[in-house]
């Protein structure tokens, strides 16, 4: 198969998280030396603090702080044996006041991470399958991977999605037992709550459906005796649930909590659930800490102490329905999401709230899609109601302003978040109107000399190209080989063109970039299914060209501007096709524009290495190998040269029906073998209209002395004015490539066949970049800029990938 740079997923994530950490406003230090819990200094400013995860105080509450001092004076900072040997003197005390307050026996882990990873390697059977929500908490999704070593079915649905989950249980009905879907009771960015009522109709369809819930964002400010958000929702605990909860963050305490009714499955977990053998146990301290609040909950103090947070949210909630801010999920959680979009108007907005004295979190990628960055803002006991009054007045306050500061409007925003939203109207005379942007959804709109001057000069989008393109995918029958066109033009007020660009729309495959292993699995699923992990995505370019598909003149004084202007247009055309993804490619790795695109919410993914000839006349193989390294020489001497006598290479304009056919199947040799860049199989009409576009032609290489009569390989090659040969698609019969080096024959084929009609490069793509180096090819990092409705595609690809290759590296 052939090779390619694959984009790193860590990589993207660093990139990001760095960014925010340059801000300012990630992995900063308190510096109090006392903490009351109402406010919070950083950098030596003192503020009111909105960023809590204790809801209810707790962790402030003497009777806490003094069980928790006093457990260390009598039994030590640790008890240092694994329980299932012995668990420490307070151990059992903490069970009993947990079942008291749920009514069933709790399994205690250290925290909910380690509890996860003690319970669903032991509650997953290999028979069963999983099913996870693609916002549930990264814990669950970390302990999940361990399943797939066992070979267990684990998938991902977008976030809320129950149709998605209804399709995948009648996928997996048939192949498993136990269903399991996970989710979260209240999700920790949002603030959302999971569809219980919906979820347990679900389960009364289909019976295999058991659900699994973390609902740690849940406890203590919802249910009786503070037990959560799920064990609000359900009342009681059925056999086909199990909930995962905690003594930590609204606890005031530490530890989690696993529930589930049946006694075995408890036992089991308990006997050999992996941190629960292996790892130590809860210090005495938190054990007090969690004995003294539990004593809280089971009192009528933890109704008081609700109440009194539920009257909080409330006068919040009040107070942000005078004003017109994006909330994102409107209930009665102490959570709240205000939508800012990019991460640089979050980040403006975080330092402005910083400034007036109110700590505030930023929410970003990847727990939120990159697009919908935003504040999340946290409600607790400890905040006062002019406290909160101050804050909601702040935020209606600079919202705007940060918005007008990056570019950025309450527009944009409710669309990136699907909310509802009129679009405003333009204000005359405004500075904007400095540009003006067409668009056009055919290239027999675009002048055909500023297209050719401007975007013309490489690979096949010079305007013949174009015409081939639109001729060939405009209007094709089938979906996946179907793309609309849409081109853009920025100019300034005296028509000078600053941008220049085109875009399709159409289906990609999620794995397009994924590694083979992940695309050899799903295209067994899509046999069946062809539409199986695809998204809907608008894209600079289109899939079957590569290279500079943006014209930006960088000396213009307006030209970052002019950046801002197409992207805004790009963006309402996102919206308006209703995309699940919006790419920018393929740009040079150190480009002028990357901090202007990433500004407006695009995160840089890696894409495949671009190689480029740049073709100096030659007119003897001796000339031509000077200007190859000294080892790319001593390939071509070894393993080029020799094989040329082997070979009948025939140029073509035209392929009678017989040879369009034979190169169809050659292509698709090619296309079986190769899931480099998995893109979805062109149908033969894609071919026949090369047959028939006069800058199309064809290398054809049939082996001399054999039996075959037929050619056995062929490179589909496009000629661009005198500015480019580009060898788009190639074919193959494998039968002989390996023992007459035939794909090397046909590059070299390639690189002859520019020589002889004087091409200046040969833009030879973007996958196989070790052979087309050592034909003397240039090798160009190009990156992309993407945003997405939601993580799904590349949370899912990641989650597949990471799968393989650890099946891989076991087997």
């Amino acid at each position: 198969m052939a090779k390619i740079k694959h984009n790193n997923f860590i990589d993207t994530v660093d990139a990001v998280l760095s960014g925010a950490k340059n801000e300012g406003v990630l992995h900063l230090y308190a510096e109090d030396k006392v903490l009351t819990g109402r406010t919070i200094q950083i950098k030596g400013k003192e503020m009111f603090h909105f960023g809590t995860t204790g809801y209810l105080g707790l962790e402030q509450d003497n009777r806490i702080k003094e069980a928790a001092i006093q457990a260390i004076r009598d039994y030590g900072t640790q008890f240092p044996l694994s329980k299932s040997y012995i668990s420490h003197p307070l151990y059992s005390e903490l069970e009993s006041k947990i079942e008291q307050m749920y009514g069933i026996p709790p399994i205690i882990t250290k925290n909910s991470t380690l509890g996860h990873l003690a319970v669903i390697p032991t509650l997953i059977r290999d028979e069963d399958a999983v099913i996870m929500d693609h916002q549930v908490h990264w814990s669950v999704q970390n302990a999940c991977q361990l399943l797939k070593l066992r070979g267990i079915p684990v998938e991902m649905i977008r976030h809320g999605n129950l149709d998605m989950l209804e399709d995948k249980i009648k996928m997996l009905s048939s192949k498993c037992n136990k269903i399991w879907y996970m989710a979260d009771g209240v999700y920790s960015m949002f603030g959302d709550y999971a569809q219980i009522p919906e979820l347990l109709d679900l389960t009364k369809k289909h019976n295999q459906l058991h659900l699994y819930f973390d609902d740690v964002h849940g406890m203590s400010w919802k249910g009786k005796n503070g037990t959560g958000f799920v064990f609000d929702a359900i009342k009681e605990l059925p056999e086909n649930i199990v909930v995962v909860s905690t003594l930590s963050k609204t606890f005031g305490a530490s530890g989690a909590t696993f529930f589930c009714k049946n006694q075995k499955l408890r036992d089991k977990i308990k006997n050999f659930g992996g941190p629960l053998t292996f790892s130590a146990q809860l210090e005495p301290a938190s054990v007090a800490a969690a004995i003294a609040s539990a004593d809280i909950h089971l009192s009528p103090e933890i109704t008081i102490r609700q109440q009194d947070l539920a009257d909080k949210i409330d006068y919040f909630n009040q107070l942000l329905t005078t004003g017109n801010l994006p909330i994102i999920s409107k209930n009665d959680s102490p959570v709240f999401f205000l939508g800012m979009g990019t991460p640089l108007s979050a980040y403006n907005f975080v330092h402005r709230l910083f400034k007036e004295g109110f700590f505030l979190n930023l929410g970003i990628y990847p727990a939120v899609p990159i697009k919908n960055t935003g504040i999340r803002i946290t409600l607790s006991a400890h905040n006062h109601k002019q406290d909160i009054k101050a804050l909601a007045e702040a935020m209606e306050y600079h919202f705007p302003k940060a918005l007008e500061e990056t570019n950025n409007s309450e527009y944009k925003i409710r669309k990136a978040f699907g909310l509802n939203a009129e679009k405003p109207e333009t204000v005359p005379g405004s500075q904007m109107q400095e540009l003006f942007i067409e668009e056009k959804s055919t290239i027999n709109d675009m002048s055909k000399s500023h297209w050719n001057q401007f975007m013309g000069k490489q690979n096949i989008f010079d305007w013949e190209g174009m015409v081939y393109l639109e001729n060939t995918f405009k209007h094709h029958p089938d979906p996946t080989n179907q793309w609309d066109f849409y081109y853009y033009t920025v100019k300034d007020n005296t028509g000078t063109i600053i941008l220049m660009t085109f875009c399709t729309y159409g289906f990609w495959k999620d794995d397009m970039l994924a590694t083979e292993s992940v695309s050899i699995q799903l295209e067994e699923i899509r046999k069946t299914n062809p539409l199986y992990l695809t998204s809907r995505v608008l894209s600079m370019g289109s899939l079957f060209t590569e290279g500079n598909h943006c014209y930006i003149n960088q000396e213009h004084p307006l030209g970052d501007k002019a950046v801002k202007v197409f992207l805004d247009k790009l963006e309402e055309k996102y919206n308006a096709l209703n995309a699940d993804m919006l790419v920018l490619r393929d740009f040079e790795e150190d480009n002028k524009f990357d901090k202007t695109i990433q500004e407006q919410g695009y995160f840089k993914i890696n894409m495949p290495e671009s190689c480029v000839v740049e073709n100096k006349s030659w007119t003897t193989y001796e000339e031509y190998a000077k200007e190859l390294s000294p080892r790319s020489r001593k390939h071509f001497s070894k393993e080029i040269l020799p094989f040329e006598r082997h070979y009948n290479v025939v140029i073509k304009d035209k392929l009678d029906k017989t040879e369009i056919e034979r190169a169809y199947q050659l292509y698709n040799n090619v296309k079986n073998n190769n899931y480099a860049i998995n893109t979805f199989r062109y149908s033969q009409e894609v071919f026949e209209n090369m047959n028939e576009s006069p800058n199309w032609e064809f290398i054809l290489l049939a082996l001399n002395n054999t039996s075959e009569t037929s050619f056995m390989g062929v490179m589909f090659c496009y000629k661009n004015n005198n500015h480019a040969y580009v060898p788009e698609l190639v074919g193959m019969d494998y039968k002989w490539a390996k023992e007459y080096q035939l794909y090397r024959q046909l590059l070299f084929q390639t690189i002859k066949r520019a020589n002889a009609l004087q091409f200046p490069k040969i833009d030879f793509g973007v996958s196989a970049s070790f052979e087309k180096r050592k034909l003397g090819a240039r090798i160009i990092p190009k990156v992309a800029y993407v945003q997405a409705r939601d993580n799904f595609a590349m949370e899912a690809m990641n989650t597949l990938q990471n799968d393989y290759k650890a099946l891989a590296k076991t087997t």
